[in-house]
């Protein structure tokens, strides 16, 4: 598994997730190979929070109950905190797909996950499925969560380790994810090292369209010559 040094995760944590994305319309070509979700996600902690991680996949079910017997189901589950809690490389973000046919019927995250998931280790989760029980949640362990639900219905873990789809993007196991309140993306480990440069140039040229909209009088003489010193920026 593919490690990077937690210097370049702390750099990346610094970064919110749209520059993240900007950074790897840069480094990645064609754009479209960049996993990123594309719908909206309610979350539970600080606005502010940033997530920078190892996925840790699973997929769940909730809408009716396992048809597995009590004994796997168990062996299931323990193979799951296993596997989330695994202190290398991390950190470890849970990465969880709802496989039902209504993603949400059943919420898999509330207090008792949250607790027993940061008492573990992990640093937080991202999942189309549902959570609950907010106020009672673990602080500081940021979800990004497909909708909120009051049940938990027949939650249970079916799959551990599998590649997994949240919100349009596919995550395999291991790989390096960043989100915040926006959504999340995949950073390839083969250009994550470049992202904080890459980020730095896409800055630069933003400012200077926003340095010229800014000033007293911009016009469309103003935008064409912003847009112009901005292309000589490499």
């Amino acid at each position: 598994m593919t490690v990077h040094d937690p210097a370049l995760l702390a750099e990346l944590a610094k970064l919110d997730t749209p520059t993240v994305c900007n950074a790897l319309e840069e480094l990645v070509s064609p754009r479209e190979l960049i996993r990123f979700t594309t719908r909206p996600f309610v979350h539970n902690d600080h606005p502010d929070a940033i997530l920078v991680g190892y996925a840790r996949t699973a997929a769940i079910r909730a809408e009716r109950p396992p048809a597995m017997a009590a004994e796997e189901r168990n062996a299931l589950r323990l193979r799951y905190y296993e596997h989330v809690a695994q202190p290398t490389p991390g950190p470890n973000i849970a990465v969880i797909q709802d496989l039902d046919s209504v993603p949400g019927t059943g919420a898999f995250w509330g207090e008792v996950q949250t607790t027993v998931h940061k008492a573990l280790g992990v640093a937080g989760c991202i999942t189309n499925g549902s959570i609950r029980d907010i106020p009672m949640m673990a602080k500081g362990f940021p979800i990004l969560a497909g909708m909120l639900a009051p049940s938990h219905a027949f939650v249970h873990v079916v799959a551990v380790g599998v590649t997994v789809s949240i919100h349009g993007m596919v995550v395999h196991d291991g790989e390096l994810v960043h989100a915040d309140r926006h959504g999340a993306v995949v950073i390839p480990h083969e250009v994550a090292a470049r992202v904080p440069e890459a980020a730095a140039l896409c800055a630069r040229r933003e400012a200077v369209i926003l340095e010229a909209a800014r000033r007293p009088g911009f016009g469309i003489a103003d935008l064409r010559a912003a847009f112009a010193r901005m292309s000589e920026i490499h």
